[in-house]
């Protein structure tokens, strides 16, 4: 059988390579055009796709059949790789997809549960952070394809009881997790719920089952994955033994010498392509570039194979004359002092990319909170950049901060921080004008917030404020109007049936969730009788989170009212809203995985510190290293292998800059282990990157010289 693979080298931009290629195959039939099949490791890689083929072909067009093979299991409905119900995959594979993949918030609550069930004094948070990390496990074992019968044999008789009290834990995932899915499928007979991993598994298993039992007529291209997954890895081999398939593979180092490519381990960036290409059975020096060969490899692929080089060949170091200077040429770095100096470097470097007419600037990190901070810098110049690998936590937003301090200040019972703190949340109108409503809340604050804490609840506050008015009264001072008794009246009478539900030791999630959007409905209407809290796009998708929440607390177990806050802050947090997408943008976000097939004019790698990137390897609460490799899960150092695969393709942009940050709220970081390797690379080769201005243009923006002059008081 003939096995068709090709690369696209990682000095080329994979995406615009691959629409170049199809035009040029396909581009002079577009009925020919549209009846290819593309499949493309995510979302990102799919939308780049889409907008490229009509971009270099100057028109609209029909566009190929593209499909992602994976993705964030919030961001589409369809979990099935890339695949979709009318898809005629046979009884096996159309069952997987007729089931409806579980929501992540549904899965959470539902694990919560069993945790609970098991650890009946477990705290909210708690059991919610034990969910989670129940979860994470549920992926790796179902992306592995493992058996949750190999828990069973897993710890030998020598080892700690603790472990084996830990097995007992994961039951909750082998088998009460399945028998709890069946029960969910009873309570909504319309519903075949399945774990969304699983779906996306068993779909791609049968697809590749499809194209090895009935091979299509017309082309497949599976292009930009490294089969890091076995289910994609399978469908992968499929498509490589189609008569018209082709597994297009991102940066295959066919240079690398043969000493080193055998030595390759779990943290080298060619050790997911060198696991697949073995199990397609094809050789390396075989592969052609993708779609004409290459004519001289750029100088600075040299530079990067020496950079990775695995540590048992390290010793030809010692000669580097091949590295030539060119290998640096628009390469600059950038060692920063601390967080916010790196933001703003680098929102200065992609702002002056601006000033060439067309180009593109992109930020690439692992770090959210740089991220967050470049957004923010670039702000200074009205700039927008297109962020869609780091969204924005509901929690965050505005109306997702108000609802979680609906709850607080009940939950606190209405202690005076968090109690003003809601009342003058930009939200909360209490029925009426705004201004009226902040007017009456500073009332209350000066009458009786501003002195000994009233005693807890609104019976409390009503206390409060009727001494405030009689001691304003004896002392012929002017009293708190009164109608202010009866707004806090109305106040209480809103707020009582979420108030009594949060003091409650055993209340059902679904009647706090209720209560708790009648209360904050209220406390968010104004004069036009619409709750600002859903407004907007941020209300809009808090408002959908609120009815996944409503429909997947339905037929829980009552909880602690205790706990309902913790349960809400997992719920906001787990959630993102999706910024509204600048058609034509010329700045970008990217997060490392989805930026490894795309390709800016300037690309930005920050956050260049271990634990950022690559992340610290979590530890597993539940399976220790040795468990998870005798089950077959896979390593932490498989991780950083797939973060250095990200990070040598990006590093063979045209202009690159490196940013780090020396400390990180106060405390000394430690450089990425690239840095510390492309230093040793250069000073071995007598070079050096680009000094790079942006530092001291930074300085300049701000100014300190002189004296400081501080701004006069308010009057």
């Amino acid at each position: 059988m003939t096995v068709r693979v090709a690369t696209v080298p990682a000095s080329r931009p994979f995406v615009d390579t691959l629409a170049r290629g199809l035009l040029d195959e396909h581009g002079g039939d577009p009925a020919a055009l549209a009846r290819v099949r593309v499949f493309l490791p995510n979302q990102r890689a799919a939308r780049a796709l889409r907008e490229a083929l009509p971009r270099l072909r100057g028109g609209a067009m029909l566009l190929p059949d593209i499909r992602a093979l994976g993705d964030d299991p919030d961001e589409e409905e369809d979990l099935g790789g890339g695949l979709d119900e009318e898809e005629d995959l046979g009884p096996d594979g159309l069952d997987s997809l007729v089931q409806r993949a579980i929501r992540p918030l549904e899965r959470r609550l539902l694990l919560a549960e069993r945790v609970r069930a098991k650890q009946p004094d477990a705290p909210g948070a708690q059991a919610m952070a034990l969910a989670a990390e129940l979860a994470r496990l549920l992926d790796a074992m179902q992306i592995a394809r493992v058996d949750f019968a190999a828990l069973d044999d897993l710890v030998p008789d020598d080892l700690a009881e603790h472990w084996r009290e830990t097995l007992e834990f994961l039951d909750i995932i082998a088998e009460e997790w399945p028998k709890k899915l069946a029960e969910r499928d009873r309570i909504d007979p319309r519903a075949r719920r399945i774990d969304p991993r699983a779906r996306r598994v068993r779909a791609l298993e049968a697809l590749a089952a499809k194209y090895r039992r009935e091979p299509p007529d017309s082309p497949v291209i599976a292009a930009g994955s490294t089969g890091s997954w076995p289910a994609v890895a399978e469908l992968l081999a499929a498509v490589a033994g189609l008569p018209r398939g082709l597994v297009l593979l991102p940066g295959l180092d066919c240079g690398i010498d043969d000493a080193s490519w055998e030595a390759l381990d779990e943290t080298h960036p060619q050790f997911g392509l060198k696991t697949l290409l073995e199990r397609l059975g094809v050789d390396r020096r075989r592969v052609p570039a993708w779609p004409e060969a290459e004519e001289e490899e750029p100088p600075r692929a040299a530079l990067v194979r020496e950079l990775m080089r695995p540590g048992a060949t390290v010793e030809k170091w010692r000669d580097l004359g091949h590295v030539g200077a060119d290998a640096v040429a628009g390469l600059e770095a950038a060692a920063c002092p601390d967080a916010r100096t790196e933001a703003e470097t680098a929102a200065l470097a992609m702002r002056r990319a601006l000033e060439e007419p067309g180009r593109t600037a992109a930020l690439v990190t692992a770090d959210r909170g740089l991220a967050r901070r470049v957004r923010a810098e670039l702000g200074r110049w009205g700039l927008e950049a297109d962020d869609s690998a780091g969204r924005h936590p509901l929690a965050d937003t505005e109306p997702g901060v108000f609802l979680r301090l609906v709850v607080d200040a009940l939950a606190r019972d209405l202690a005076p921080v968090p109690l003003l703190a809601l009342l003058k949340h930009p939200l909360s109108r209490g029925g009426g004008a705004r201004a009226d409503f902040l007017r009456r809340a500073r009332q209350l604050e000066r009458a009786c917030l501003r002195g000994p804490r009233p005693a807890p609840g609104f019976a409390g506050l009503k206390a409060a404020l009727a001494a405030a008015r009689k001691a304003t009264l004896e002392k012929d001072r002017t009293p708190p109007e009164e109608d202010l008794f009866d707004w806090l009246g109305r106040l209480a009478a809103d707020a009582e049936p979420l108030a009594r539900a949060l003091a409650e030791p055993s209340v059902a999630l679904a009647d706090l969730v209720d209560a708790h959007r009648a209360f904050a409905e209220s406390l968010s209407t104004g004069e036009d009788d619409k709750p600002a809290v859903w407004g907007h796009d941020a209300g809009i998708a808090c408002r959908k989170l609120f009815d996944e929440f409503a429909a997947a607390a339905d037929g829980l177990r009552p909880i602690p009212g205790a706990d309902y806050a913790a349960v809400l802050d997992d719920a906001l947090k787990g959630a993102a809203l999706r910024p509204v997408r600048d058609r034509r943008p010329r700045l970008f976000v990217w997060g490392p995985l989805e930026a490894r097939l795309l390709r800016a004019d300037l690309v930005v790698l920050g956050g260049l510190n271990e634990g950022s990137w690559p992340r610290e390897a979590a530890a597993d609460p539940w399976l220790g290293r040795h468990m998870r490799a005798r089950i077959g899960l896979e390593l932490p150092e498989r991780f950083v292998g797939l973060a250095a695969h990200d990070f040598a393709q990006l590093l063979h942009a045209p202009r690159v800059l490196l940013t780090r940050a020396a400390t990180a709220d106060g405390t000394p970081t430690v450089k990425a282990r690239w840095l510390t390797r492309l230093e040793a690379v250069l000073q071995g080769a007598g070079l050096a990157p680009g000094a790079s201005p942006w530092p001291a243009w930074r300085a300049a923006l701000d100014p300190m010289d002189g004296p400081p002059r501080p701004v006069p008081p308010p009057a």
